[in-house]
Protein backbone atom coordinates (compact mmCIF):
# COMPACT_ATOMS: atom_id res chain seq x y z
CA UNK A 1 0.00 0.00 0.00
CA UNK A 2 1.04 3.69 -0.90
CA UNK A 3 0.77 6.00 1.94
CA UNK A 4 -0.09 9.10 0.12
CA UNK A 5 -1.57 11.41 3.29
CA UNK A 6 -0.59 11.56 6.94
CA UNK A 7 -4.16 12.62 8.37
CA UNK A 8 -3.82 9.82 10.84
CA UNK A 9 -0.58 11.59 11.85
CA UNK A 10 -1.49 15.11 12.18
CA UNK A 11 -4.89 14.50 13.70
CA UNK A 12 -2.64 12.78 16.60
CA UNK A 13 -0.31 15.75 16.23
CA UNK A 14 -3.10 18.34 17.25
CA UNK A 15 -4.85 15.68 19.85
CA UNK A 16 -8.05 15.24 17.74
CA UNK A 17 -9.67 12.36 16.57
CA UNK A 18 -11.33 11.01 13.53
CA UNK A 19 -14.63 11.24 14.92
CA UNK A 20 -14.27 14.60 15.39
CA UNK A 21 -12.87 15.43 11.88
CA UNK A 22 -16.12 13.35 10.80
CA UNK A 23 -18.12 15.74 12.99
CA UNK A 24 -16.74 18.91 11.27
CA UNK A 25 -16.66 17.20 7.87
CA UNK A 26 -20.04 15.91 7.74
CA UNK A 27 -18.62 12.23 6.51
CA UNK A 28 -18.92 9.21 8.57
CA UNK A 29 -16.34 7.58 10.94
CA UNK A 30 -16.05 4.84 8.11
CA UNK A 31 -14.61 7.83 5.92
CA UNK A 32 -12.14 8.61 8.05
CA UNK A 33 -10.76 5.55 8.93
CA UNK A 34 -10.22 4.57 5.48
CA UNK A 35 -8.38 7.83 4.55
CA UNK A 36 -6.16 7.39 7.78
CA UNK A 37 -5.47 3.55 6.48
CA UNK A 38 -4.60 5.40 2.95
CA UNK A 39 -6.68 2.81 1.61
CA UNK A 40 -8.38 5.66 -0.37
CA UNK A 41 -7.93 9.34 -0.48
CA UNK A 42 -9.72 12.58 -0.26
CA UNK A 43 -10.10 14.96 -3.01
CA UNK A 44 -7.93 18.30 -2.66
CA UNK A 45 -11.08 20.31 -1.87
CA UNK A 46 -11.34 18.00 1.43
CA UNK A 47 -8.07 18.04 1.60
CA UNK A 48 -8.09 21.57 2.08
CA UNK A 49 -11.14 21.66 4.26
CA UNK A 50 -8.82 19.75 6.94
CA UNK A 51 -5.90 21.98 6.53
CA UNK A 52 -8.64 24.98 7.23
CA UNK A 53 -10.12 22.91 10.38
CA UNK A 54 -6.86 21.79 11.37
CA UNK A 55 -5.31 25.83 10.96
CA UNK A 56 -2.53 24.07 9.20
CA UNK A 57 -1.15 24.32 5.43
CA UNK A 58 -2.41 21.43 3.14
CA UNK A 59 1.66 20.47 2.42
CA UNK A 60 1.69 18.70 5.95
CA UNK A 61 -1.11 16.34 4.84
CA UNK A 62 0.36 15.06 1.69
CA UNK A 63 2.99 12.71 1.91
CA UNK A 64 6.19 13.91 -0.16
CA UNK A 65 7.53 12.08 -2.75
CA UNK A 66 10.44 13.71 -3.25
CA UNK A 67 13.71 11.95 -2.79
CA UNK A 68 16.23 13.60 -0.32
CA UNK A 69 19.60 13.92 -1.54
Amino acid sequence: MVILNRIKLVLVEHNKTGKWLAENLGKSTCTISKWCQNSIQPDLKTLSRIADLLDIDIAELIVSNSKKK
